[in-house]
């Protein structure tokens, strides 16, 4: 999608703070973090949301799942605890129509939604 900004992170043609990378999934630092660790793990095919997911993105989404807990090993919040959140659609308050991930670590995530 053109005009999609986290396409656009994927292609590189606007920079991030990327921790992780693999053919599917790319996760990167949110510039506006909620937590002291805010990480917006997506998928590199664009699906608007969770409304608009096929069949055939379930192994996908499986997928972030375990990239979201390697993310939390390897940056050592893995047994503090940790807050995954997914919007899905505007009234949810998703902002950018590109299904993401939110992980939210390194305080007491009680209070804080996505």
């Amino acid at each position: 999608m053109e005009d999609c900004i986290f396409c656009k992170i994927i292609k590189r043609e606007i920079p991030s703070e990327i921790v992780y990378e693999d053919d599917e999934v790319i996760a990167f630092n949110d510039v506006n973090p909620l937590a002291p660790i805010h990480i917006l793990v997506v998928p590199k095919k664009h699906i608007d949301c969770i409304a608009h997911l096929a069949e055939e993105d379930l192994p996908l989404i499986s997928k972030i799942y375990g990239v979201i807990n390697k993310i939390a090993e390897e940056k050592g919040f893995k047994e503090n605890g940790f807050k995954v959140i997914v919007n899905s659609g505007k009234d949810s308050g998703q902002e950018v129509m590109h299904i993401h991930f939110h992980l939210l670590a390194g305080t007491n995530l009680a209070h804080i939604n996505a």
